[in-house]
């Protein structure tokens, strides 16, 4: 599916009157024209996050201009309520009124903003989505968990090498986690990374299609994240046997996802696993010793299932006080670090590779690319 017309936004009628307040955004219509040098908007709203980047198409790359994160726990209390609760979306319209403002000094117009695994299961979502544009005017959409997977997909192409024949892209989120399996076989060593970015359109590919495709064998999202899994195990006292439980639970979830049993063997070398989520560049600050977050250090880092095993050890050794103090962890991540190495661990433990690519990079990136990709303001290639 197509990406959707990234101009959103709600135009008063000419008679209309309303509160005063900030003027809504109004997008530009179809007839527009993108300037190459205008601003770009992507809003990732979580379960645990609300994270935004504002950036502009530079040849192939992306150009950050201004960005936003924030721990808002959208999800708290989701899992045994079923709802979002009304301290959860105050702290959210809280993050969200900064964002807008954001949007306002930069005069971003073209923008996607998107909220994904906790709007999706709540059930009071929609009056939620009400209240953010009543308070915000912000025009906040819920997406689908595959274009969320396959958005995730895209941001992580310039990370895939050239010698990849299998991959395996796993976006660990705060209330889902999705896993996309893609076979390289057929695509051109060099073409490989622009044909994952094409995916951006789909999963399913036309029959006249111009270049050889990446084929997706299988796609999953597991509605457990970070956030949710912690939730569902709270009430294991014991902090390791706590990690193992929800580690063997995560790995059960997959029994429906169809590379799992074939996953056996060796390690392969034409076999790559790229992980994008703050779990994963949490653990590999630990393994750089970073004091400071440093992301040109991160981001394409590839790291051995043996060092992922000993900072997930050393996690453990220092127990949830130790966790709490660790700089490299940080106060917004340190409750939810187990619950993201034991889905780590899970998916390393299932498939036969001894590397993880770090990619510090997901869904607002690949929001980004697929906008200016359909306005035609990107050179052609990895960004």
């Amino acid at each position: 599916m197509p990406p959707e017309d990234p101009a959103r936004g709600p135009v008063p009628d000419a008679g209309a009157t309303r509160a005063a307040g900030p003027a809504p955004f109004v997008g530009p219509t179809q007839r527009d024209r993108p300037d190459p040098a205008e601003l770009y908007a992507a809003l990732d709203l979580g379960t645990n996050s609300c994270r935004m980047l504002i950036a502009q198409p530079k040849g192939s790359q992306l150009h950050v201009v201004d960005s936003f994160s924030k721990s808002v726990q959208l999800g708290n209390g989701l899992e045994a309520s079923g709802r979002l609760s009304r301290s959860s979306m105050a702290r959210t319209i809280g993050a969200l009124k900064i964002c807008r403002r954001k949007l306002e000094i930069h005069d971003v117009k073209r923008m996607r903003l998107v909220a994904t695994e906790a709007c999706r299961r709540a059930t009071n979502a929609r009056d939620f989505i009400d209240l953010v544009r009543r308070e915000t005017e912000l025009p906040l959409e819920i997406i689908e968990p595959e274009e969320e997977a396959r958005l995730a997909v895209v941001s992580c192409a310039p990370l895939v090498s050239a010698k990849t024949e299998q991959l395996l892209v796993v976006d660990i989120g705060g209330g889902s986690t999705e896993l996309v399996w893609i076979d390289l076989t057929r695509v051109p060593r060099h073409d490989r990374a622009r044909a994952i970015m094409r995916l951006h359109a789909g999963f399913q590919g036309g029959a006249t299609d111009p270049f050889p495709r990446a084929k997706v064998v299988d796609w999953i999202s597991v509605p457990l994240g970070v956030a949710t899994l912690k939730d569902q195990f709270r009430d294991v006292a014991d902090d390791a046997a706590r990690f193992a439980l929800m580690s063997w639970h995560f790995e059960e979830c997959l029994a429906e996802f169809s590379p799992y049993a074939d996953a056996a063997g060796d390690a392969d070398p034409g076999f790559q696993i790229v992980g994008t989520s703050g779990t994963v560049t949490t653990v590999a600050a630990t393994h750089l010793n970073l004091r400071r977050y440093d992301r040109s250090k991160v981001d394409g880092l590839r790291m051995t299932t043996h060092q992922i095993d000993r900072v997930v050890r050393g996690y453990l050794a220092q127990g949830p006080e130790g966790r709490r103090n660790d700089p490299r962890i940080g106060r917004d991540r340190h409750s939810l670090i187990m619950s993201g190495a034991a889905i780590l661990q899970a998916l390393l433990r299932v498939w036969p590779t001894d590397r993880l690519s770090v990619a510090d990079r997901g869904l607002r990136e690949g929001l980004l690319y697929a906008q200016m990709s359909a306005d035609g303001v990107l050179d052609d290639g990895p960004f």
